[in-house]
């Protein structure tokens, strides 16, 4: 039986930017299950689902647990930004063979709100209540933050993609402190599993500097960080070389 990838996009997104990831993964004989989280599957152009504003991490790990407990297989979960910090909370619940975390969020206890990031969620963060409203970044954030590698071109085509997202979740990511439901703690020690966590140079919506963090948390993880990437690493130029190196990872031999 084929090793099975369970693929959890991050804020804006849905199972349609795994494409790239997907392809060259099901070539090397993984099947690829990309998901797409709850009130996300939408038109970009239309109006959210009014529940989306006030739904939160644990909702989110919630419906991803009940997906992941219907397979035949425990997966190896990757997850990219919002989606990473998705897989971690769901390592801890036991539910995956093993981590991979793409450029991802930090759960609660690392501060995050750096310069960039704050740079990147600008008009967010300045919209009155925006912790229980549908959200979404403009254009020139969008570019700045996470699809600065991009050709100006694909910019356009990939922003034109994104939809709306909880305002409760970024919350719950960027202002923990402040979170009576703690919803983006994970217990490191209850992620058993071998744990990849993966950073971009250039990134700016989840920096370097962040990620490296999130790896130190986790016993005995890899971290790399590539240098000409940054936060779109699963479809930025040059994305091959991200995904030959986690093919690799996950084909090494482990004595754990």
């Amino acid at each position: 039986m084929s090793e099975t990838i369970f693929m959890i996009h991050g804020m804006w997104g849905g199972a349609w930017y795994w494409q790239k990831f997907k392809s060259l993964f099901e070539a090397k004989g993984y099947r690829c299950i990309a998901v797409t989280l709850p009130y996300h599957d939408m038109d970009p152009n239309g109006i959210p689902d009014p529940r989306l504003g006030i739904t939160g991490l644990l909702d989110y790990a919630d419906t991803l647990e009940k997906e992941i407990r219907k397979l035949d297989t425990k997966p190896i979960l990757m997850g990219h930004s919002m989606g990473g910090l998705l897989a971690q909370m769901l390592g801890a619940r036991s539910l995956a063979k093993s981590l991979v975390l793409l450029t991802p969020a930090s759960p609660s206890g690392i501060i995050a709100l750096t310069p960039s990031v704050i740079k990147s969620f600008w008009s967010v963060m300045t919209t009155w209540a925006f912790w229980q409203k549908a959200m979404r970044q403009t254009f020139a954030e969008a570019c700045y933050s996470m699809l600065n590698l991009l050709p100006a071109d694909e910019q356009k085509e990939t922003y034109g993609k994104f939809v709306f997202e909880s305002g409760r979740a970024a919350f719950e990511i960027g202002y923990w402190l402040l979170d009576s439901k703690n919803a983006s703690k994970v217990d490191e020690t209850k992620v058993t599993c071998p744990v990849l966590v993966v950073a971009g140079a250039e990134d700016r919506i989840t920096p370097a500097s962040v990620v490296s963090k999130v790896a130190r948390k986790y016993k005995g993880a890899t971290y790399n960080e590539f240098p000409n990437h940054a936060h779109w690493i699963m479809a930025e130029p040059g994305w091959q070389d991200v995904a030959e190196y986690i093919s690799g990872w996950l084909t090494k031999p482990r004595t754990d």
